[in-house]
């Protein structure tokens, strides 16, 4: 395994944090919620190149984008959607995927709020606790079984 796609894993906790996966993409929650729901959309293979995908990739990712967005959407009401593809840290192909909220929202015991809003996503933040990770992987997972999408997972 690339020493780079291993330590993109091990940062996001690619494993621990996985809500959805296909043959070529995986869809993973952030250790960090800049705003409720936020995950990860990374290729299953290493690579640092946009234009390295090939047809069935490109076209798988279509497939996810559509679990993830119909997840967020029925589970927590997003506004809008932005999608980053930043790679300049963690150079292995993902895109951060950031739901937005006008409102504040209310899950795992906890009222989140995007700091960002209207505006430009604020990405940071703290790492959000293992039980909140653990509650909203959950609710995203049991929307996505409960809507039968196909894929793993």
């Amino acid at each position: 395994m690339h020493k780079n796609f291993a330590a993109f894993q091990d940062k996001f906790l690619i494993n621990e944090l996985t809500i959805y996966e296909t043959d070529y993409w995986r869809w993973s929650l952030r250790p960090v919620q800049c705003t409720l729901g936020a995950g990860i959309l990374s290729l299953r293979r290493y690579s640092e190149r946009l234009s390295d995908l090939n047809g069935p990739e490109g076209g798988d990712f279509a497939a996810i984008v559509g679990v993830v967005e119909d997840c967020l959407e029925k589970s927590f009401h997003y506004d809008k959607i932005n999608y980053l593809m930043l790679m300049m840290v963690d150079p292995h192909l993902h895109f951060h995927v950031i739901p937005r909220y006008a409102a504040s929202r209310i899950c795992a015991g906890k009222t989140w709020v995007d700091q960002g809003w209207p505006s430009f996503p604020q990405m940071g933040g703290d790492a959000a606790s293992q039980e909140n990770l653990m509650e909203i992987k959950g609710v995203l997972q049991s929307t996505r079984q409960t809507n039968a999408s196909p894929g793993k997972a």
